[in-house]
């Protein structure tokens, strides 16, 4: 007798033909699954690239805005972020057609710049930065001289080089408003007004509270990072580049390395600053600053920074580690 079989049940699918049906609808949703994600990373990228092109642009509307000093009677510009010691009157000047940013860089040495650097209109130059012996690499003309705090010692060791040959030259000192306030007693402002008693025609100015609070701003705009919170000293080339966005309509730079110099393998070692041969190092100086937890100033950051702006003003960079930048 054959076995008693049990008929299949009508509409029933065969368990071998369920299983490629489960596989499919695994597989496409999965498939949907990745498209959804792919859809919502795009998306955010495209966020983000606007938010930070946005960004961008509002940093530069109010670095231009800024640019906008207030225009005298007598055709001169007032600068009103800088003070004149000891009335506190705003820097008024012609605004300067061409500009020679000399930098205090050992790259100087040996450039024979001098000449190039006093055809221009004005030359600004920072610190204690001399000229006496070194004119045929950096020139011999000094329009505008900025000055941090901590370099007036250093400035008042030869006075009679910067405050008696150099009456000509206007100084602008930035610094910490408990030093540099008249209203606080800053220590560095009555330095600076015992100077000016010496030297009555000397030209003193200090950057005002808001002119110091608006450096911090344009760096927290351009790099996403409050300074005081990343432990960092913005440097006097920062506030000597902001001067000459309002004070110049066209900035040549001179000796300043790009952001990515130092980075490069087998280039040249020379002095953080022209006039301390054998000393330090400059992109050894660079890069400890530049990983300093506390107290550095960003060198490298800002070198970023300027390379930025060069994109949209008019600043022309020297030195040969900024072709194709």
């Amino acid at each position: 007798m054959k076995p008693h079989s049990t008929p299949a049940r009508q509409g029933a699918v065969p368990e071998s033909q369920d299983k490629p049906v489960a596989d499919k609808t695994l597989k496409l949703k999965t498939l949907v699954h990745l498209f959804l994600t792919l859809v919502i990373l795009s998306a955010c990228t495209v966020l983000y690239i606007l938010l930070c092109l946005q960004l961008r642009w509002l940093s530069y509307q109010r670095l231009e805005e800024h640019k906008r000093p207030l225009v005298t009677v007598s055709g001169a510009l007032s600068f009103e972020g800088y003070s004149r010691v000891p009335d506190g009157k705003p820097l008024v000047r012609a605004q300067c057609r061409q500009c020679a940013l000399v930098s205090s860089s050992g790259q100087m040495l040996g450039s024979r710049l001098g000449k190039e650097i006093d055809r221009m209109e004005c030359v600004l130059r920072m610190n204690q930065a001399p000229t006496n012996g070194y004119e045929e690499d950096v020139g011999t003309k000094s329009t505008i001289r900025v000055v941090s705090h901590t370099s007036i010692p250093l400035l008042l060791r030869n006075q009679s080089y910067f405050f008696k040959q150099s009456r000509e030259t206007i100084y602008i000192v930035w610094g910490p408003m408990r030093k540099m306030s008249w209203e606080k007693g800053g220590l560095t402002y009555r330095t600076l007004q015992e100077v000016k008693e010496m030297y009555p025609s000397l030209q003193i100015y200090t950057l005002t509270e808001r002119m110091m609070a608006y450096c911090d701003e344009v760096f927290q705009d351009e790099t996403g990072k409050n300074r005081m919170k990343s432990g960092s000293f913005l440097s006097t080339g920062w506030f000597t580049m902001i001067l000459a966005m309002e004070l110049c309509e066209q900035i040549f730079v001179f000796g300043m390395v790009s952001d990515s110099y130092c980075r490069e393998k087998n280039h040249p070692r020379v002095p953080y600053h022209y006039f301390e041969k054998g000393k330090l190092d400059e992109c050894r100086m660079y890069l400890a600053h530049e990983r300093a937890p506390r107290g550095g100033h960003r060198f490298i950051t800002e070198k970023t920074v300027f390379s930025h702006w060069a994109k949209t003003r008019n600043i022309v960079f020297n030195h040969t580690s900024w072709v194709g930048g």
